[in-house]
């Protein structure tokens, strides 16, 4: 399940280094709001064909990471 993390991405020249999705200019946040507000895997994969649904995925693995405060987790590049 962990492996789920290397689409999560963090580089300087892309969106300011924030967390996004296997180095495209989406990140992990827009994902989860798209989520948030109700979407479906099924609906933001329409809306978005370059995404994957192991993207959706990753995401709310590393979202439940980043929640757990007694984890760390180190991005690469």
């Amino acid at each position: 399940m962990d492996n789920l993390l290397i689409r999560i991405t963090s580089n300087a020249s892309v969106c300011k280094g924030k967390p996004t999705i296997r180095n495209m200019r989406f990140t992990v946040v827009q994902l989860l709001e798209l989520l948030a507000s109700g979407m479906s895997f099924k609906d933001i994969l329409n809306d978005y064909p370059y995404l994957e649904q192991a993207d959706i995925e990753a995401c709310l693995l590393y979202a439940s990471k980043i929640a757990d405060t007694k984890n760390v987790i180190a991005l690469s590049a």
